[in-house]
């Protein structure tokens, strides 16, 4: 690869493989996980699905839970210095 790519196109190779890497990460979260994808032919003949709980544990996944109770600030300790608060 050396010879037909010059060394400054690495990091943009890095991150479209790290954007790629993303995107299939979503799209098969989404494929096997998500309630409002019907893969099978059972799911498929039925209009709608009561599946409430099933939509809960999709939209309420760890990584929401981890960041439910944090504070929505980018630097918190930036924030607490300009604002004068200890």
């Amino acid at each position: 690869m050396g010879r037909w790519v010059k060394p400054e196109v690495y990091p943009l190779m890095a991150a479209m493989a790290f954007v790629g890497s993303i995107c299939a990460f979503q799209l098969t979260r989404n494929v096997l996980t998500n309630p409002d994808v019907r893969i099978n032919k059972t799911n498929r003949t039925t209009a709608v699905l009561e599946n409430e709980e099933e939509g809960k544990r999709y939209s309420q996944h760890g990584f929401r839970k981890f960041l439910s109770d944090r504070n929505p600030e980018v630097f918190p300790a930036i924030n607490r210095f300009f604002s004068g608060k200890d």
